[in-house]
């Protein structure tokens, strides 16, 4: 599938491809392309299968949002670049230094879902499941910001801006379809690639160190894998750590990236 693409930055720049997490959307990125990377990078940002502007079509499993980005970048002409992936994007880059590692100069984990455990993936896609539907975008924001007392009400208005839309019923709902969310949720279950994967590529991983997605083992045993190979930075803040924990997260990014840029093109 020919995904909807979000684009930041010269043309011509080192190639930065951002995969977003589950119910997300690729212009999720756009504070961090905008204000850190779009003045040296072209930042490439998808929206994947069952999510934003692109097709909704089964099936939503992890090796089919990896083909449908390799397809896209393909068309576009893009062959090796820097990778940054965000929760489910995280475990999709995994994915791919599994299958082409010779596709990563170098690769950004942002809070990844290397594996979720199955009783929180169950009450993940059981959530997902429900039809949360709103009257209006004030209901909508308030809903998304329970619970997420650390994420800036200025992310969410945007998001709600650009990622809500008006369904036949007249009810506001996120862009994006509740049966792919859900069983994304499953695909994180499956077993991970190994931390080896990462052996000979430079990588950075940003974990919240108050969601506890990343658990302490599985950082454990990164570091105990790929050694110096793996800068690890633990921020405070949520999950969505390029919105909770935007300055700390951006400038590691940011910084991560400029080091590598000289290896990032295609």
């Amino acid at each position: 599938m020919r995904l909807h693409v979000h684009e930041w930055g010269d043309a011509g720049a080192p190639i930065v491809v951002c995969v977003h997490g589950v119910s997300a959307h690729g212009r999720r990125f756009r504070k961090l392309a905008e204000e850190r990377l779009a003045s040296r990078f072209h930042v490439l940002a998808p929206d994947l299968r069952g999510h934003g502007f692109s097709e909704h079509d089964p099936p939503w499993d992890i090796a089919t949002h990896l083909r449908d980005v390799l397809e896209t970048l393909d068309e576009l002409g893009v062959s090796g670049a820097a990778w940054v992936g965000h929760s489910f994007g995280g475990r999709t880059v995994l994915e791919l230094a599994a299958l082409e590692p010779e596709r990563i100069r170098c690769a950004v984990l942002l809070d990844p879902a290397i594996q979720i455990l199955p009783h929180v993936g169950y009450d993940f896609a059981q959530q997902a499941a429900l039809d949360h539907s709103f009257a209006t975008t004030d209901e909508a924001i308030e809903a998304r910001l329970t619970g997420t007392a650390m994420t800036p009400r200025s992310f969410v208005e945007e998001e709600a801006r650009e990622h809500l839309t008006t369904s036949p019923d007249g009810r506001l709902r996120w862009r994006c379809s509740r049966a792919a969310v859900a069983t994304m949720y499953s695909e994180l279950c499956r077993e991970p690639p190994p931390p080896a994967v990462l052996d000979r590529i430079p990588s950075l991983l940003v974990h919240a160190s108050q969601f506890g997605l990343v658990r302490e083992e599985q950082l454990d045993e990164y570091r105990a894998v790929v050694g110096d190979g793996l800068e690890i930075v633990g921020v405070e803040g949520g999950h969505i750590v390029y919105w909770d924990a935007y300055d700390e997260t951006a400038d590691a990014v940011e910084k991560f990236l400029i080091r590598h840029r000289d290896v990032s093109h295609t």
